[in-house]
């Protein structure tokens, strides 16, 4: 039985570095492989990616998988085999739908697309996978910046396929029983996280602390079985914020 509250530190996660990436996993992922961390709720993949100028993840396949990308620093391209590119940036929300497959590559080449000057900064970028909850559709694409919304403090819906969410301005999923929020939590402030059956609580920079965990540092996370609301309070220096809502979780059968 899973644990009601589950804290995973930074440090305990895989790590996969080579010449050009550094990732943090937070699940079994390529060669890292644990039978008793495959996923939590519906999210199978939360990578934590740095990958450096002028580099990146080149063209490849996926299948049946809804892909969020989010940026925290830096600049990343996205190409598809859709027809799809762009330059995704902190605020812009990112969906890609794998549906009958699709290529596409991830690159930190920014300036070859905005004509900018030629950088030597990294892009950092969490990147989540959620099951879809109809395979074989159509592959599909979307972005919005969600900036002013993150502007106004509070939770963000970041993502959703859940249909109370319908009225939010936030990118479309296909998960109707998933949703991702996000939030800069200004140092002492203090959120509600959502009331559902899991929840994935990840920092992504900065620290906090969560009532019945105690504090959370950048790249901590925390699954919660059954949760009823409790409070997440920012730190000294703030912390953003990802937060998955969901109320049904992978069968295993």
């Amino acid at each position: 039985m899973a644990l009601p509250l589950d804290i995973r530190r930074a440090n305990e996660r895989f790590h996969t570095r080579t010449g050009w990436l550094d990732s943090r996993h937070s699940f079994s992922f390529s060669h890292h492989r644990d039978p008793k961390n495959t996923h939590f709720g519906l999210l199978l993949v939360s990578n934590d990616d740095v990958v450096a100028p002028g580099t990146g993840f080149e063209t490849h396949p996926h299948r049946d998988m809804e892909i969020i990308t989010w940026v925290l620093d830096g600049g990343l391209v996205h190409q598809d085999s859709e027809g799809h590119s762009g330059v995704i940036y902190p605020g812009l929300a990112q969906r890609m739908s794998a549906g009958t497959g699709i290529l596409h590559s991830e690159k930190n080449d920014s300036w070859t697309l905005t004509g900018r000057p030629e950088h030597h900064d990294p892009v950092h970028f969490i990147q989540m996978w959620t099951i879809p909850d109809e395979s074989g559709i159509h592959p599909g694409y979307e972005q919005l910046d969600i900036n002013d919304e993150l502007a106004l403090g509070g939770w963000t819906t970041l993502a959703s396929g859940m249909p109370g969410h319908g009225n939010q301005r936030a990118i479309g999923i296909r998960q109707k029983h998933a949703a991702l929020h996000v939030a800069r939590v200004r140092p002492a402030e203090t959120l509600e996280i959502v009331t559902a059956p899991f929840v994935h609580l990840f920092v992504a920079r900065g620290s906090a602390e969560l009532e019945g965990a105690g504090a959370l540092a950048t790249g901590d996370a925390v699954r919660i079985t059954g949760a009823e609301g409790q409070r997440v309070t920012g730190g000294s220096d703030g912390a953003e914020v990802l937060m998955w809502e969901m109320d049904a979780a992978i069968s295993m059968a």
